[in-house]
């Protein structure tokens, strides 16, 4: 039996990668709901040109679906989440989750109330096939107990296609609280640590002077019971280079070190997911984009069975708490 969801607003062109996904894996699209006609609707339409938009909130929230899909605006998006839950259905949503605390809090209480899956796809681990090689080979213990991550966020600004809302602070959530919530998840999910201290952490606007609500810029220093780990996000990708970023994992162990240029091997080999391992025994470069994106038929299981194999619920909550706790904590030093 299908999995029946909807898609509730498509203000960021992850819905696209989203709803994909879930199709591949037997899902069954009932139609989307969005506010208005925002940048990406035209992307979406062009993609699934065969699905209904449901002309209110309310139509879309009581067609029956057992998931909701939410892209919305950042700001916008844990009040979906919890009129969603709330309505009987698990929730995927887009990162960043939430924007703030309060949101953070009230997501946390609904969740216990209704016993919903609140799961957000952190698309720089679960679309990304090198991370699940690289994932693979951790359990696998080949490169030992992973002691520390470098994690590298770069972004295109792409000024021109930005809506308003990218440029304010109260509705993008800040750049830590946004991007570097994919890192924090990254840096949790391979050391194995259950949360983390931010040990430093900063924001800035250095290109951008003209636009006070942008911060084009971040770092955190992360620290646990076993591990250390380090972040940087930016919106400075140059124009010549051939994709949106050029995102990059170095995962340091006991016994060598993987590293992931998830996107792009500039002068190197062509395509994406590539991985470089390291060990006592092997120093190669692997193409590892038929590795498979596993969390999607994950989620799709834990909704028919009410089991967190895609990701635990303390993962999701403490990923997006430290992320805040870090905007939280840049914000009153910047």
């Amino acid at each position: 039996m299908s999995l029946p969801f909807i898609a509730l607003g498509l203000d960021h062109r992850h819905i696209y990668g989203m709803t994909e996904n879930m199709l591949k894996v037997g899902g069954h699209c009932l139609g989307y709901w969005t506010e208005g006609t925002p940048g990406t609707l035209a992307g979406f339409t062009r993609r699934f040109p065969d699905l209904h938009r449901f002309a209110t909130l309310d139509e879309a929230l009581d067609a029956g679906a057992a998931l909701a899909l939410i892209s919305a605006i950042p700001a916008d998006r844990a009040t979906l989440a919890v009129r969603a839950m709330r309505q009987g259905m698990d929730v995927m949503t887009d990162k960043p989750g939430c924007t703030t605390h309060a949101q953070l809090a009230e997501i946390r209480a609904c969740v216990a109330e209704t016993g919903r899956i609140w799961s957000i796809n952190f698309s720089e681990r679960f679309e990304v096939p090198a991370v699940t090689r690289a994932t693979e080979l951790v359990q696998q213990g080949a490169i030992g107990r992973v002691v520390h991550t470098a994690g590298l966020g770069p972004h295109r600004l792409n000024r021109t296609t930005r809506p308003a809302w990218f440029f304010q602070r109260d509705r993008y959530g800040g750049i830590l609280t946004d991007i570097a919530s994919h890192q924090i998840d990254q840096f949790l999910h391979f050391t194995g640590s259950n949360t983390a201290e931010i040990t430093h952490a900063m924001v800035a606007n250095h290109a951008n002077p003209d636009d006070p609500g942008l911060q084009d810029f971040g770092e955190i220093g992360l620290r646990s019971s076993r591990a250390s780990g380090t972040i940087r996000v930016d919106w400075y990708t140059p124009d010549a280079l051939p994709t949106w970023g050029d995102g990059r994992l170095t995962i340091l162990g006991t016994d060598g070190y993987i590293e992931l240029r998830k996107y792009v091997d500039v002068g190197g080999a062509e395509g994406t997911d590539h991985l470089i391992l390291v060990t006592g025994t092997t120093c190669e470069k692997i193409d590892a984009s038929d590795a498979g994106l596993p969390y999607f038929q994950r989620l799709a299981n834990d909704i028919a069975q009410r089991t967190e194999t895609a990701m635990t619920q303390d993962h999701c909550f403490t990923v997006m708490q430290l992320a805040l706790d870090a905007q939280a904590q840049a914000e009153a030093t910047a």
